[in-house]
């Protein structure tokens, strides 16, 4: 990119090796970065020529450590339109909200990678306005671990539920497809938790942005010497499992070769380091998740199909959140609950209209983007309630929502007719209304027997019958 157009960054950080990686990695993407190494440094720069220019700025917490959210609100106050992104080490809640709440536009968990690192930065140049609500936060609640806590009621939602509930007791391998937030990695913990394994560690890889070498080092480890850099030797994620879990995040953007490395040590369970003369025996499970559909991977040549058939044992498909838009009510009531249990938040609660708002939205960043929402909005709402004011992206976007008009036939949560017209039989839709109820009263069976007018034992009896884990 010519330096004309190049975007300005100001990184206020005074540790010079991290300088030069993000300074590398911005300059990769087209931004040129200025430095400052104290809060004063950083003052200074906005008046100078090039701070004049500034596109965004970076602030690392450890330049000012409990006093950076003060620095943040400084420097607002002097550029009030200019984006601000902390990086931090801290994964506490309480100081995202003060960041968010002093100015910060987003907020960077230490180590950030290359790919989070420019997409903040694009993100945040691109938002129409700073009370933006639709832009993710880094910060994120963390995800229930038990089926039973998972919220949703949608048939095909529950029903992917079940096939993983009854799966995490065995000991196969699981694919996991969806878009992009709909909730895999949440469905993967919630299998290894529930899994004889359960006791053991759950180890995570994202394939995004890795090259083979990077991604066989991290996974099979490597031995002094193997490459360039290997200075000492590098236990892999597979033997750091301690026959526990992986899960491989985003598999569809795994490299051949590595595949084919993985493909080899499912077949025969050994583990080959990068510059090994001997491979040793690892028992592990191995879960994989993909943002895209791998059999199209598969024939187009990105992606080996003995591994895909090994992998895909059990394949469970994850629908997007506008597929189920009967969840966003309970979603959103969930989220806020969770949001108030984390430090510095409180019990929050919404409008009626508001709900109508999200429900008219389609959500292409699924239900991490619908909890991001509303951890942005619950932070800067003053009253009792979330209203359609504390998003007013969304009302820009959509306008005056119908009440009536944004309920989908998908949100009374089960199917009467079948794709050729003609009824469904009893025993499915029965199996659907067993699903939904045990979705919506969140695996409560006594409340759901209760609801459904039937006794548990009857309730159990039905479930056997019908083929419906008791997580479904």
């Amino acid at each position: 990119m010519n330096d004309t157009v190049r975007r300005l960054v100001l990184l206020v950080n005074d540790m010079p090796a991290e300088q030069r990686a993000i300074t590398s990695h911005a300059a990769k993407a087209g931004w040129q970065v200025i430095h400052a190494h104290d809060s004063e440094g950083a003052i200074t720069a906005l008046g100078t020529q090039q701070g004049m220019r500034l596109d965004a700025i970076i602030v690392d917490q450890n330049v000012m450590a409990d006093m950076v959210c003060e620095l943040i609100a400084q420097l607002k106050s002097r550029r009030a339109a200019l984006p601000i992104l902390m990086l931090t080490q801290s994964t506490s809640p309480l100081l995202a909200v003060e960041a968010m709440r002093a100015g910060a536009t987003d907020y960077l968990i230490k180590p950030v990678t290359p790919e989070r690192l420019v997409a903040a930065l694009d993100a945040a140049i691109t938002r129409a306005d700073t009370t933006d609500e639709l832009q993710p936060l880094t910060e994120k609640i963390a995800a229930p671990l038990e089926f039973d806590a998972i919220i949703g009621s949608s048939p095909p939602f529950r029903a992917a539920l079940a096939i993983a509930a009854k799966s995490a007791r065995s000991q196969v391998p699981i694919l996991i497809e969806g878009e992009n937030g709909t909730g895999k990695e949440m469905i993967a913990r919630a299998v290894h938790a529930a899994s004889p394994r359960a006791k053991t560690p759950l180890r995570m890889i994202n394939c995004t942005g890795s090259t083979d070498m990077q991604l066989a080092s991290q996974i099979f480890g490597h031995e002094q010497g193997a490459f360039t850099g290997a200075f000492e030797q590098h236990m892999g994620l597979i033997q750091r499992a301690g026959g526990g879990t992986l899960l491989i995040d985003e598999i569809d953007q795994m490299p051949l070769e590595t595949q084919a490395r993985l493909i080899d040590f499912m077949h025969t369970k050994e583990i080959w380091p990068l510059g090994a003369k001997h491979s040793f025996q690892a028992d592990i499970r191995i879960l994989a998740s993909s943002n895209r559909p791998l059999p199209m991977l598969v024939e187009s040549g990105e992606f080996r199909e003995d591994l895909f058939y090994a992998l895909s044992i059990v394949h469970l498909e994850i629908p997007a959140l506008r597929a189920r838009q009967g969840d966003i009510p309970a979603l959103t009531r969930h989220f806020l609950a969770r949001i108030a249990e984390q430090p510095g938040m409180r019990g929050l609660g919404i409008t009626d209209d508001a709900v109508q708002l999200l429900c008219a939205y389609d959500w292409p960043g699924n239900v991490r983007q619908l909890q991001n929402t509303l951890f942005r909005a619950a932070i800067f709402c003053d009253g009792d309630a979330l209203t359609t004011h504390e998003f007013p992206q969304l009302s820009n976007m959509l306008g005056e929502v119908d009440a009536h008009r944004h309920i989908s036939q998908e949100g009374i949560g089960v199917a009467l007719y079948s794709e050729d017209g003609n009824l469904r039989p009893l025993e499915e839709i029965e199996a659907d209304v067993i699903r939904l109820a045990i979705g919506h009263y969140s695996g409560r069976m006594t409340e759901v027997a209760r609801r459904l007018g039937i006794g548990r034992s009857t309730l159990y009896r039905k479930l056997s019958d019908l083929g419906i884990d008791s997580a479904a």
